[in-house]
């Protein structure tokens, strides 16, 4: 098996009904637990380096040697509740390392014993023997700390082989047929320090062991049935007035008592005046009226005496009689709990109680009402009791001047700040008020000293802002309640330990730590995080703290909002700096619109960004233009594509660039040299030829309005724009003209060039591709039939 370091991890297997955990722990610890699986033998097929089996609660009935050989590392073995009979302790001598062996509740009634076995803890208690199950092998286990034995004959002889072992603890359980043959000075051979005694339950209880020759420090008996009157309790009060002879005995407990009033309390008289410091009586049940007698509090020993658990079948009692004797006890600590004990008095004089436990009783806010000799008390529990208001409490403590830890919790407690009560005693140090119905206005009346504080499972939805001052707090625990919020430290300022799990806390405050810089543990999960920016400073304060701080991080740490996120741990949990900073957010839009607007300002000054701009609208409007033509406008008979109107000084330009990029597209372009009539006149040609043309084109240029006859073209094709309705006019910018150069007469061009758009030639050779695409676009569209013919006319 892998040796796991520091690990503790487990398998479930199950084979048919049959359930078996297997848990590694630090180092080489194997712990095979199989209970409850009705089996009748140990498997066969266990892990060879199993150091714990626990096979209780089957029905085994036989162990053998082979059953356990091959386990050469098992320490502790457990088979309680089984069906053995006999036991060979000898099928251990090959287990040399085991020394817990628990075979109590089974059916043993025979032993054998091997000589090399050395248990610390063997437990034959509540089997089925008669004599007490010691062998002589068992005075050379010089380890045991725990024996468990039973059986009906207690005899000296029986006992004899351990009477030189000192045993930390011996369980004594007696058969049902105790009583019939014993030895009462036996338990003298015992050398231990606690000594319990289980009596049978299903016989009338006989008492005749002398406890009082024990060596024990503490005496523990259960099942005791008696009334003093009869005879068979005789022995069991003169075993108590013995015990007074017994001055190592310091603890003395009774449970699963039966018994009446009056033997209730002739028992604590009896015990009142033994060496016993620490007297105990739990699951007791009362009968009979009480007799009033006086009770003796002179020459005790005692310091603290507790009852649990009572039950009284007697309704009508003198309780102010029983609440006496209690109350006025001379001892530093007194429990009574379960009892439905309805009211307690106060002490008649100054009493030396420390320390008093009403848990789990009926009493009421009358306790202790007006009760000004609990002067000494330092510790009082009222846990599970009728409490009803917390100024009634107040004004109790205000009376107890050495008050430090009040228990109030488990009960129904209001506060209101109508009440206008606040007096509690200074010298209160832990609160406990926790399980009540107790609201955020608590926090206005608190002892002032106090350092340790419960309020988990109450009503408190805020902490008002003005609250008592707890300078002196360290410890506060507000879980199972509806804060929406982790409390500030204003009020708090020595605050080091803070729960909080369980509220209702979705965006805790990102300065908590900042205010809370004493804190050293905090425990706030389980709370319904909503995973926004506003959680996002909160989570990184947390990762900045140490582990140890964090208590339950980070398991017990989720996002329960939004949905997406929904069982997201904490730690996982992520969100941009920039989608939850406002101002961040506006200062990158704001960089990112200024390096584009740089971006564009390179462009526009480095590449003309303007020009291929305007250039490629125009192209786009153009083909939008030229989809939306009538058809019977192309069918008409037009011969050319275009027209061209330009000075004679830019002919160059004309014949080198405008002419051989037009004609290899097959657009045809009028030339007069081929195409104008003999004997026309020149206007008549011009007129003539535009008509035939789908557009004309103006090559404009200082030349350009210089030229009389350019002048004319353009006014015969503007005429022609207006008088057709069509958009045929495409001006060609050659180079730039001042608005103050054109003659006023050229009014048309005045008006043409602020109105419409024009192609301006660009100087750069690298944009030439993008002019010629454009134009080509503007005039290529589908002709007739008719023959090639070319008009050019040259101003």
């Amino acid at each position: 098996m892998t040796k796991i370091n520091s690990i503790s991890f487990y398998f479930i297997i199950v084979l048919g009904l049959i359930s078996i955990k297997i848990q590694l722990s630090g180092g080489s610890e194997l712990t095979v637990k199989i209970p409850r699986a009705n089996l009748t033998h140990v498997p066969k097929d266990l892990p060879l380096t199993t150091t714990t089996l626990d096979l209780s609660q089957n029905n085994i009935s036989e162990l053998q040697t082979s059953d356990v050989l091959l386990l050469s590392k098992l320490r502790v073995l457990m088979m309680s509740y089984n069906r053995l009979q006999y036991l060979d302790i000898g099928v251990f001598k090959f287990n040399m390392e085991l020394e817990y062996l628990d075979l109590s509740h089974n059916e043993l009634r025979v032993i054998s014993c091997y000589p090399t076995v050395n248990f610390k803890h063997l437990d034959l208690s509540f089997n089925a023997f008669d004599a007490l199950p010691i062998c002589k092998e068992f005075g050379n286990m010089s380890q045991l700390k725990f024996l468990g034995l039973s059986g009906s004959k207690v005899q000296s002889s029986s006992v004899q082989p351990i009477a030189h072992l000192n045993i930390s603890k011996v369980l004594l359980v007696l058969g049902d047929t105790y009583g019939e043959v014993e030895d009462p000075e036996s338990l003298q051979h015992i050398s231990t320090g606690s000594l319990h005694i289980v009596f049978p339950e299903k016989r009338e209880f006989r008492f005749i062991l002398d406890v009082s020759v024990t060596m024990a420090i503490s005496l523990e008996l259960s099942n005791i049935k008696c009334g003093f009157e009869d005879k068979e309790c005789s022995y069991f009060s003169s075993a108590l007035f013995k015990l007074r002879k017994n001055l190592r005995l310091s603890n003395l407990t009774l449970n699963n008592v039966e018994t009446t009033w009056n033997s209730f309390i002739k028992v604590l008289q009896l015990v009142w005046h033994t060496p016993v410091k620490y007297f105990s009586i739990s699951n007791m049940k009362l009968q009979d009226q009480v007799d009033q007698r006086s009770f003796n509090y002179s020459g005790t020993s005692l310091k603290a005496l507790s009852i649990y658990q009572v039950v009284s079948n007697v309704f009508n009692f003198p309780q102010h009689y029983i609440y006496g004797i209690f109350s006025n006890m001379n001892i530093q600590s007194f429990t009574l709990s379960g009892t439905h004990m309805l009211h307690m008095t106060c002490p008649s004089q100054a009493s030396p109680f420390l320390y008093l436990d009403f848990t789990d009783n009926l009493l009421t806010d009358m306790v202790f009402e007006d009760c000004r000799n609990l002067i000494n008390l330092k510790t009082l529990s009222l846990q599970k009791n009728q409490l009803k208001k917390l100024e009634n409490i107040i004004f109790m403590s205000a009376e107890m001047t050495s008050l430090q830890k009040l228990d109030i919790s488990q009960n129904s407690i209001r506060y209101s700040d109508e009440e206008n009560v606040c007096s509690w005693t200074e010298s209160l140090l832990v609160l406990n008020l926790s399980s009540n119905m107790l609201t955020g206005s608590v926090f206005r009346c608190l002892p002032p000293k106090v350092k340790v504080l419960d309020l988990h499972n109450n009503r408190i939805k805020s902490i008002p802002q003005k609250v008592t001052k707890l300078e002196a707090l360290q410890e506060l625990n507000v879980a199972s309640n509806s804060l929406m919020d982790l409390p500030g430290c204003g009020a708090f300022s020595s605050l080091s330990v803070l729960v909080i799990e369980h509220n209702s806390v979705s965006h805790p405050s990102a300065g908590f730590f900042q205010s809370c810089q004493k804190i050293r543990s905090i425990t706030a999960g389980n709370n319904p995080f909503q995973c926004t920016c506003e959680l996002r400073e909160f989570v990184k304060n947390l990762g900045q703290v140490s582990g140890e701080v964090v208590e339950g991080w980070p398991d017990s740490y989720t996002c329960d909002s939004p949905e997406s996120v929904k069982g997201t741990p904490l730690q996982d949990f992520h969100m941009s700096p920039l989608s939850c900073d406002t101002v961040l957010l506006i200062v990158t839009i704001g960089v990112t619109l200024l390096v584009l607007a740089a971006i564009v300002a390179f462009l526009y000054y480095c590449f003309d960004l303007p020009w291929y701009l305007r250039m490629m609208c125009q192209w786009t409007q153009t083909r939008h233009r030229a989809r939306k033509i009538p058809i019977e406008e192309l069918q008409r008979n037009l011969q050319f594509h275009a027209f061209v109107s330009y000075s004679g000084h830019d002919s160059s330009w004309v014949k080198n660039e405008l002419l051989p990029n037009l004609e290899k597209d097959d657009i045809r372009v009028c030339l007069h040299e081929r195409h104008f009539i003999p004997g026309k006149s020149i206007v008549e040609n011009i007129i003539h030829f535009i008509e035939k043309s789908y557009k004309s084109i103006f090559v404009l240029s200082p030349h350009f309005i210089q030229s009389e006859w350019c002048h004319y073209e353009l006014y015969f094709a503007h005429h022609n724009l207006f008088h057709k309705g069509s958009d045929n006019l495409i001006l060609i910018l050659l180079e730039p003209i001042p608005q103050y150069s054109i003659p006023s007469n050229y009014h048309k061009l005045k008006t043409l060039m602020a109105r419409r758009t024009y192609l301006e030639w660009p100087v750069e050779k690298s944009k030439h591709g993008l002019f010629w695409a454009n134009l080509r676009a503007t005039i290529k569209v589908k002709l007739g039939n008719q023959a090639e013919t070319t008009c050019h006319l040259q101003g």
